[in-house]
């Protein structure tokens, strides 16, 4: 008789649970549905190759008044080149290292082949001074990118390393202007030189490496000029090491018409937007027939302090204002039921003593010493990352885009794709991603001295 219960309970369990594995399987496959069609998995290579040469070597900057400042660039020049391709074309980059350090590139926010991630010890070899290698890839996206080193990021990035990707998409309307503004800042000492103290225990216990001179494109507060009823487009690409900014312009209403280089499903107006290390955004702004002043100011607003970045300049000219749809990508999903999904991969952020040492940790453990996480592709992964500690943390995911679903267990409406988000103290942010490209990619804080310090895992995408 007894032996009957034991037989009626299990057979309910097992119901139980084929009702629960059904209840989460139903909507996970609808979003996989939802999502096809949101970006390319593969693209048709159209036959022309763009072939680039770059040389990592340090330079002189001179940015500060009359004294030259030391510096590490591409090319000999802060921001190095802007490198320009269409959709469809084979990128080939000679890259050569002149640099007294080992160094690599990484193409920031571009699917590229796992193998041109440029990530040493996890997709390929560190470049040696005087050494060379050949990044070659079809980027599968339009938008607005970035690359710089994954060695020593703290270091040779703020030293000066860092250059453009723009991968034109011939659908894209014609601006009159496609500004390209590369927001830096650095720590300068008395000498007008670059601190050379890297990763300093201040560092570590804060939110990073917080520079003392602002630039846009290497300049302090440069004035762009345009003409009343002009229509521009701007790219605001943040390089800092770890500051971030909150952009806002006064006087006008900017149109949000790409995040981290991916359309967004509705435009919307540059409001509360955080722009953390690593983001980016396209703005599409008209310059108004009636605009009285002279110049439109874009304000940093994210500290207590704000600072003026740049501006645009208006000269007493007058252009007929191009009239076009904004950019836009439609098929971007909602995810609205994602809620309801358990998350399969929980990333908690904190910090802990080595020593006299400060680690940045995800899930206790110090890169490179980390277990892998897998992740299926074309399958709904949904990653919840509780940041357990004070400070400010720019996650960046390498090979993948994702949509934020939730702050805080609060649903959030973020009707476009990102490859960093800013989690702030003591925040959780639920994302969601179907992940196409497979390989091994690493997840890191943006902040570079906590990314140096340990915050980097390796998420394997099978």
């Amino acid at each position: 008789m007894k032996l009957k219960y034991i037989y009626a309970f299990l057979f309910l369990v097992f119901v139980v649970s084929l009702l629960v594995y059904f209840s989460n399987k139903g909507p996970v496959d609808n979003f996989v549905k939802e999502f096809n069609n949101s970006y390319l998995s593969e693209i048709e290579p159209n036959g022309t190759i763009i072939e680039y040469d770059i040389v990592a070597a340090p330079s002189k900057l001179n940015f500060l008044g009359d004294t030259e400042t030391n510096v590490w660039s591409y090319n000999g020049q802060i921001p190095g080149p802007v490198l320009r391709a269409e959709l469809g074309d084979t990128i080939k980059v000679n890259f050569t290292n002149n640099l007294p350090q080992e160094t690599t590139i990484h193409w920031h926010g571009v699917r590229v082949p796992n193998a041109m991630d440029g990530v040493p010890g996890v997709t390929q070899d560190a470049i040696e001074p005087g050494e060379s290698f050949v990044y070659e890839f079809i980027p599968k996206d339009a938008g607005t990118f970035w690359f710089h080193p994954h060695v020593r990021s703290s270091e040779q990035v703020e030293r000066g390393l860092y250059g453009i990707l723009i991968v034109e998409d011939p659908n894209d309307p014609e601006y009159s202007q496609d500004l390209v503004w590369v927001v830096d800042d650095w720590l300068i000492d008395g000498d007008n030189q670059i601190y050379e103290a890297f990763n300093t225990m201040h560092d570590l216990m804060h939110d990073g490496r917080w520079g003392n001179v602002i630039t846009v494109n290497s300049q302090i507060q440069p004035s762009f000029p345009v003409a009343h009823g002009e229509r521009i487009r701007v790219r605001m690409i943040n390089v800092s090491n770890a500051r971030v900014y909150k952009p806002v312009f006064p006087s006008i209403n900017p149109k949000v018409i790409a995040v981290d280089g991916m359309k967004v499903a509705d435009n919307f107006n540059l409001v509360n937007f955080d722009l953390a290390p690593g983001n980016r955004l396209d703005l599409d702004i008209t310059i108004p027939d009636d605009f009285s002043g002279d110049s439109i100011n874009a304000i940093d607003t994210f500290s207590k302090t704000t600072y003026k970045l740049a501006s645009l300049q208006v000269i007493p000219e007058f252009v007929d204002t191009p009239d076009f749809d904004l950019p836009k990508n439609e098929n971007i999903p909602n995810w609205t039921d994602a809620k309801d999904v358990e998350p399969n991969v929980v990333l908690d952020l904190d910090a802990i003593r080595q020593g006299m040492q400060i680690k940045w940790t995800i899930n206790s453990q110090v890169f490179p010493d980390v277990e892998t996480i897998t992740l299926e592709s074309n399958k709904f992964n949904k990653i919840l990352i509780n940041n357990k500690s004070t400070r400010l943390h720019p996650m960046h995911l390498h090979g993948q885009f994702f949509k934020v679903l939730s702050r805080n267990g609060k649903e959030v409406e973020e009707d476009y794709w990102r490859d960093t988000v800013l989690v702030k103290a003591n925040e959780s942010v639920e994302i969601g991603l179907v992940p196409l490209d497979k390989g091994l990619w690493v997840n890191h804080c943006h902040a570079l001295e906590h990314a140096e310090a340990g915050m980097m895992t390796i998420i394997e995408v099978i």
